[in-house]
């Protein structure tokens, strides 16, 4: 099926082809119509021309028909041959005089057509032009017959209301070629001109507008596998219906992303929210029993008399549940505290207490506090949030390192951030940043972002993490937005 195959073409291709066939097909029966009325324009001036020169000659042959001079008769109609020049190239192939009996009273070719020859006897085809010159009036007729190869023009030789004879013009349809061909050669010069300026102009708008189209259908045919990237507005930046299809794509495209991302929020702060309420259950039914066996070892050691050796065992049990009470009292994270607000000197005992930290591992905390009054939040709490980061942002930083921690307020919302190098997190560290046990280091057991997470979100604040490796290093940001009301 070749021409549903055309049919299945990319639109690349369709779009200029089709365009093409059309130009083409219009070029041609423009130019076809054109050449024929060019063949009828040499035609009419050829006839005009012969009808012109036969009444000249017609009556000038008058006086001498009836003076009966064959000769000079002879010279007049023989006179328009030897004027033919390369101008005027259509020129009659044989002139001839009938009488008025239609018998050959001169000719220009006398071996052919002798004096007193009957003109109809000659051949059939005279003898058409012969019965049409019988029935013509007093007017000048053009004889056609069919299938012949010459044209005859017959001008009446008339002395007032007498008829003398004929002259008949022959010109063979052959001699119409070379002028028809010259204005046929102009007329193909136009065409294959106008062809040549617009077939390219077709090419290059039906490209135009079928690669974005292609671009368009690329990046539909991802939909199925992902968010597909933009369509650059320069691909098309008309306002037509194709601009506008693009610019619904892209507002498409742009809410499918926000959707996306809205739904991954949702997921992560559910999934966040169940693992906060078992790990909060878990630590609520582990919490009393924990604390009954604390005191049961610190009875049996007040009032059991245990031995070293004993005694030793009771220590070694009793760090061991305290480790794990303080990790249960981690994992109950309350933000409905009694405290004092935040205050510009909290700043400061923050700094003071990650000192030690950060000078055991030479890392340089470069701090920009812009905050000159207090802030209703729980100090307790964002302190806590405040020292979480940064310890972690020191012991992420290579030793030598350095840690950027900035405090600003933006109108009722308090901005924190913490930047430091060192290795960047990976896609797989970074979705599961904030859930606990998951990112536990050397020093630690991974609780810490667990807890600013959970202060964070109960304080009705955001916490977001940016992890990028450029130039071969790391860089990670850490960026905590806390809004409060004035109480």
């Amino acid at each position: 099926m070749p021409l549903r195959s055309l049919f299945n073409l990319s639109f690349r291709y369709k779009i200029p082809l089709w365009g093409s066939v059309l130009i083409v097909t219009t070029a041609v029966i423009t130019s076809t119509a054109l050449f024929l009325h060019s063949y009828d324009d040499v035609k009419r001036d050829m006839l005009r021309n012969a009808t012109s020169q036969g009444q000249i000659l017609a009556k000038t042959l008058v006086p001498v028909l009836l003076q009966d001079h064959v000769w000079q008769a002879y010279e007049i109609i023989n006179a328009p041959l030897h004027g033919a020049t390369r101008e005027n190239a259509i020129q009659a192939d044989t002139l001839l005089v009938l009488d008025a009996q239609r018998q050959v009273y001169v000719s220009t070719r006398p071996l052919r057509l002798p004096m007193l020859a009957d003109f109809a006897r000659r051949s059939g085809e005279y003898a058409l032009v012969a019965a049409s010159i019988a029935k013509m009036g007093a007017e000048t007729s053009v004889i056609a017959p069919v299938a012949s190869d010459y044209l005859y023009v017959a001008t009446p030789i008339m002395d007032e209301q007498t008829r003398l004879g004929t002259l008949i013009q022959i010109y063979a349809k052959k001699i119409l070629w070379p002028r028809f061909i010259a204005s046929a050669g102009q007329l193909g010069w136009v065409v294959l001109l106008v062809l040549a300026v617009l077939l390219p102009i077709n090419w290059y708008w039906g490209q135009r507008t079928a690669m974005p189209l292609l671009r368009l259908t690329e990046r539909m045919e991802q939909l199925g596998h992902g968010l597909p990237d933009e369509l650059p507005a320069k691909i098309y930046d008309y306002e037509d219906e194709l601009g506008r299809l693009f610019q619904a794509y892209n507002r498409t495209l742009q809410q499918l992303r926000e959707k996306a991302l809205i739904e991954g929020e949702i997921i992560h702060s559910e999934r966040l929210v169940a693992i906060g309420r078992l790990a909060a259950g878990i630590a609520h039914e582990i919490n009393n029993p924990l604390l009954g066996m604390l005191t049961s070892i610190n009875t049996l050691r007040h009032h059991g008399a245990p031995d070293a050796r004993t005694s030793k065992t009771l220590t070694l049990l009793e760090r061991g549940l305290t480790q794990i009470t303080e990790t249960v009292a981690a994992l109950l994270v309350e933000a409905k505290v009694n405290s004092r607000d935040f205050a510009p000197q909290d700043i400061d005992d923050v700094q003071t207490l990650i000192a030690p930290q950060a000078n055991k591992r030479r890392v340089t905390v470069a701090w920009t506090a812009a905050l000159s009054e207090p802030v209703p939040l729980p100090s307790t709490l964002v302190r806590q949030v405040m020292i979480n980061l940064i310890l972690n942002a020191v012991q992420a930083s290579e030793e030598g390192g350095g840690v950027e921690a900035a405090v600003a307020l933006s109108g009722s919302v308090l901005l924190f951030e913490v930047v430091n190098g060192g290795r960047s997190l990976s896609d797989s560290q970074t979705e599961h940043l904030f859930e606990p046990f998951t990112n536990a280091g050397e020093n630690g057991r991974g609780l810490g972002l667990w807890v600013c997470y959970q202060i964070v979100k109960q304080l009705g604040g955001a916490i977001a993490v940016d992890s990028t490796m450029a130039a071969g290093a790391g860089r990670t940001r850490f960026e905590v937005t806390l809004p409060f009301a004035a109480r």
